[in-house]
C-alpha cells in the first residue's frame, strides 16, 4: 500500500471515528391541532410559532400542526391535550364556558368592541384564564383574537325582531346565550363544518367574524353582514404541562419566546387582515352595513344582560377583572 492510500485510510477512520462520537441531537415531536383551515391568519400564525420552535430549539422540538380540525374536532381539543392524545393544541376560550363560567367573559357583547379595549379586557383576564387551565394540568402559551364579530344573515337586519325563530349558527355557549336573548335558536355548528350548514339549511343565519364569514364562502348563501363589532373572541394555545417540563430549560426557553412573538403578531395581523376580509365580502357581492343606533341599542341591553349573568355566575373573581378593566381602559 503506498503512503497516499495509507493517508486516506487514516483520513477515512478518523471521520468515521468523529462521527460516531458526535452527540445526537434527541428530537421531540409534538402534535398540535387546530380547528380551522390552514389559510386561516390564526392557522398561519400557528404555523410560524412552529417554526420559530424548532429553529429556536436547535431541532430539538418540532410542532406538526394540524388544521382543519383534521386530528380532532374543536370541541375535542381541550380533552386531547389533557390526555396526552395531542401535547399541544387551540381552543377558542369562551368555548370552555360550559367548564368554567370564567370563561364566558371572552363572548360577552359589547364589553370591549375595538382592539384596544379588547386589549386591555385581556390584561386584566389572562391571570384568571391561566390559573384556571394549570389547574387542569395545562399550561398557557398565548391567545390571538378574532375579528370584530358580525352577523350574516339572507336579508337586512333592522332591529332584533328580524332574527325571532331563526336557526342561528352558535360556536360557544356565550354566543348561544346571545342567541336566546335576540329570541332565534341556536344550532352549534363548528367553524370547520359551516360552509356544509349553511348550503344545506341547518342554519339561516350566522354570528361569527369576517375571517370565518370568507373562509366559509358565506356569500355562496347569505347575503348580507352587519358589521355590529360587538366583540372580539380570542383563541388560546397551551401545552400539557407535563410535556411542557419534560423539556429542558434552553428548550422551554424557545417554547415561551416564540409564544410571546406569536402573540404580539397575532394581534396585529388579525387587526390588519379585517379590512381585507372586509373588504373581500364585499368584492363577492355581499352587503356589508353598519347597524342602526336603534338595532345597536337593543344589542347593547342584550350586551349589559349577559354581563350581569356573568358577574353573577363568577362573583369577586369577576368583579376584580371588571374593576381591572375599567380603571385601564380609555
Amino acid at each position: 500500500m503506498n503512503l497516499s492510500s495509507t493517508l486516506r485510510n487514516i483520513g477515512f477512520t478518523l471521520a468515521t471515528s468523529l462521527l460516531a462520537s458526535a452527540p445526537v441531537v434527541a428530537q421531540t415531536s409534538w402534535d398540535m391541532p387546530t380547528p380551522y383551515p390552514a389559510t386561516n391568519f390564526h392557522t398561519e400564525n400557528i404555523q410560524q410559532f412552529a417554526s420559530d420552535v424548532a429553529a429556536a430549539s436547535g431541532g430539538k422540538l418540532r410542532v406538526t400542526v394540524h388544521p382543519g380540525g383534521s386530528l380532532f374536532k374543536a370541541n375535542e381539543i381541550r380533552r386531547a391535550v389533557q390526555t396526552g392524545q395531542a401535547q399541544i393544541g387551540e381552543v377558542l376560550i369562551s368555548g370552555m364556558a360550559n367548564e368554567d363560567p370564567f370563561f364566558a367573559l371572552d363572548g360577552v357583547p359589547f364589553l370591549a368592541t375595538s382592539y384596544r379595549d379588547a386589549r386591555v379586557l385581556w390584561d386584566a383576564s389572562r391571570s384568571g384564564v391561566q390559573e384556571r387551565l394549570a389547574k387542569v394540568g395545562l399550561t398557557m402559551l398565548f391567545s390571538v383574537p378574532w375579528q370584530p364579530q358580525g352577523i350574516y344573515s339572507t336579508t337586512e337586519l333592522k332591529g332584533v325582531g328580524d332574527l325571532r325563530g331563526l336557526k342561528i349558527r352558535s360556536y360557544s355557549p356565550s354566543v348561544a346565550r346571545m342567541i336566546e336573548l335576540m329570541g332565534g335558536q341556536p344550532v352549534t355548528v363548528q367553524a370547520a363544518d359551516l360552509t356544509q350548514a349553511l348550503s344545506t339549511g341547518v342554519v339561516s343565519a350566522n354570528i361569527t367574524s369576517s375571517a370565518t364569514g370568507y373562509d366559509s364562502k358565506s356569500w355562496e348563501q347569505l347575503s348580507w353582514f352587519a358589521d355590529v363589532r360587538a366583540w372580539l373572541p380570542k383563541n388560546v394555545v397551551f401545552v400539557r404541562t407535563r410535556d411542557f417540563e419534560a423539556l429542558d430549560a434552553a428548550t422551554r426557553d424557545a417554547v415561551l419566546k416564540a409564544a410571546g412573538e406569536a402573540e404580539k403578531r397575532g394581534w396585529a395581523l388579525s387587526e390588519e387582515k379585517n379590512d381585507w376580509y372586509l373588504a373581500q365580502l364585499r368584492e363577492h357581492r355581499m352587503n356589508v352595513v353598519a347597524p342602526s343606533a336603534e338595532f345597536e341599542a337593543e344589542l347593547r341591553k342584550i350586551g349589559d344582560t349577559m354581563a350581569a349573568e356573568w358577574l353573577k355566575n363568577v362573583g369577586a373573581d369577576g368583579q376584580k377583572v371588571l374593576d381591572a378593566y375599567k380603571a385601564n381602559r380609555r
